[in-house]
């Protein structure tokens, strides 16, 4: 259990928390939502010590563990993956490593024995001796091959840092575990085996995420952040939503009927308070008027954008046709002979672990990178607009957003521009800001306005809701289910993919899965299909 006990944090005269109270309990998963800005990950931080607040404090029951979920990827690179991971818990593995030392003492005395029979005792009641097989049982399950356990932090690709860092978080049982974003980054298998994970964790989870597929999977509660307090709802996101969308409705009902009983009292008031027979009723009146106080119905600070893909031409039937490409990069053979067609009404999602397959495939079809074999053709009809999972080449420059913007529009009218710049919430003065100053966000949400300006009849987009908030994702959810043209996007939003794509494609080591059918169908029929392959291979053990 932990809790938050009248706490507030300022900064100068601004105060991004005003007397927060909230408990959070043991058995529950709580997810943290609020609009950019909000205070999200600043209020994990409070919770976890690493800021202090302006006013009030945090408890947890005494002899309680927390821990947090770390984001510097390079804090352990001089550390084994497994004693990464083990660092989880910091006690036992400084335990370990005391016993370590003391062993390889070429002196060891009888007050090393001592020492160290106190250590192993300590070792053996905090499970120490299943601390690597347990590391190593979270690693396999985020998809870390054994082979990579002992390897060096540095070693690693930063997605895989990511995954280590999520087992250092999750070891060990912790009594309240501290989540900030732990899908980002991770594949799609990954996010299934942590949805079990937390789903059967039986301590205090508090979680910041995007995901609204993940949040309805592991929450119990909503913790809801809005103008700097926090509003406790139980249930998932979904059940969240609708209550709060509820509780407005409500509010707004019960003020339509006190207005009309305001109206009504001062009517009569005014009609009848000169009245001498009336005067005690206008009396009477006068005082139900003054106890009648309407709901402070303050907007929410979350601000949703504006996002309609209109392309300026109609598609015609051919599409787009792959034929035999093959990609090998730094020595690895990424993309081995696929083919495929493209349809008109083909709305296609890229699933999968192999990322670099997906991204480097829409590289070539968008003209940026070349096949080492095969070769791809696009319909005289198609005009792409492409999302690069990487952007950083987009803002390499000293452009103002608006003109960066406005080279991509054949409309050169800066107040047509910034038309577009304000559907992605970018204020008037914004449009002077260098882009190459941006954040993360902004990025992304100038990338959406450049798709949108341009009228393209297909859409290409690699990870295109990375860096957005809640808001943000909701509306290029929407935008993408309206657009009238042919998509292919990769994301790890489950309910992403789920309400946008008609077809499904996955690149693996044996070729390619193409599928007409959703993405709960998809992987339904893929978990069957592991089954029976588990099935086949218990038969032949058995035949043997």
């Amino acid at each position: 259990m932990i809790s938050a006990n009248n706490v507030t944090l300022r900064f100068g005269k601004k105060a991004l928390f005003e007397d927060v109270n909230i408990k959070f309990t043991e058995g529950n998963c709580y997810g943290l939502i609020g609009a950019n800005g909000a205070g999200k990950s600043t209020f994990l931080k409070i919770l976890s010590g690493e800021i202090e607040t302006t006013k009030g404090d945090v408890t947890m029951n005494a002899g309680e563990r927390l821990s947090v979920l770390q984001q510097d990827h390079f804090k352990y690179n001089d550390f084994t993956v497994l004693d990464t991971v083990i660092m989880g818990n910091k006690r036992l593995y400084d335990i370990m490593k005391e016993k370590d030392e003391i062993y390889a003492k070429p002196d060891f005395s009888d007050e090393d024995g001592a020492k160290v029979a106190d250590l192993e005792a300590e070792f053996a009641e905090m499970n120490g001796w299943e601390a690597e097989s347990d590391a190593a049982t979270m690693l396999n399950g985020l998809g870390i091959e054994t082979d990579l356990h002992y390897k060096q932090m540095a070693e690693l690709e930063d997605t895989l840092k990511v995954k280590v860092l999520l087992a250092q978080a999750l070891f060990g049982n912790p009594d309240v575990l501290l989540l900030d974003e732990p899908t980002n980054h991770l594949d799609l298998d990954a996010i299934g085996w942590l949805e079990e994970f937390l789903i059967n964790f039986d301590n205090t989870v508090i979680v910041v995420s995007h995901d609204r597929y993940f949040l309805n999977k592991v929450c119990t509660h909503i913790a809801d952040i809005d103008y700097g307090k926090i509003q406790l709802y139980a249930g998932n996101y979904d059940f969240w939503y609708e209550s709060s969308q509820l509780m407005i409705k409500q509010m707004k009902e019960a003020n339509k009927k006190k207005e009309e009983k305001i109206k009504e009292l001062q009517e009569f008031i005014q009609r009848f308070s000169a009245n001498a027979s009336k005067s005690k009723q206008a009396t009477s009146r006068k005082r139900a008027l003054e106890k009648i106080q309407l709901d402070e119905m303050r907007p929410s600070s979350r601000k949703y954008p504006y996002i309609d893909f209109r392309p300026t031409r109609e598609i015609g039937n051919e599409v787009l046709t792959v034929d035999g490409i093959s990609k090998t990069v730094d020595g690895v053979k990424v993309l081995d002979n696929i083919s495929f067609t493209i349809g008109r009404e083909d709305k296609v999602a890229f699933v999968g672990p192999n990322t670099l397959a997906t991204t480097m495939l829409f590289k070539i079809l968008v003209g940026e990178e070349e096949p080492d074999e095969g070769t791809y053709k696009w319909g005289v009809t198609t005009s792409q607009g492409y999302f690069p999972k990487d952007n950083t080449a987009e803002f390499d420059n000293d452009l103002t957003i608006v003109d960066w913007l406005t080279q991509f529009s054949e409309e050169k009218d800066p107040t047509y521009v910034r038309g577009f710049l304000g559907r992605m919430l970018f204020a008037g003065d914004d449009g002077v800001k260098k882009v190459k100053v941006l954040s993360g966000g902004e990025k992304v949400r100038c990338l959406l306005s450049k798709m949108m300006i341009m009228g393209s009849n297909v859409l290409v987009l690699d990870e295109p809701t990375n860096h957005l908030d809640m808001e943000s994702i909701t509306a290029l959810n929407n935008g993408l289910i309206k657009f009238p043209g042919v998509i292919l996007f990769s994301s790890q939003d489950h309910q992403f993919i789920q309400t946008t794509a008609n077809r499904i494609m996955e690149l693996t080591a044996n070729g390619l899965i193409d599928k007409m059918t959703t993405y709960d169908e998809y992987l339904e029929s893929d978990e069957m299909a592991r089954k029976r392959q588990v099935m086949n291979v218990d038969k032949s053990e058995d035949n043997d």
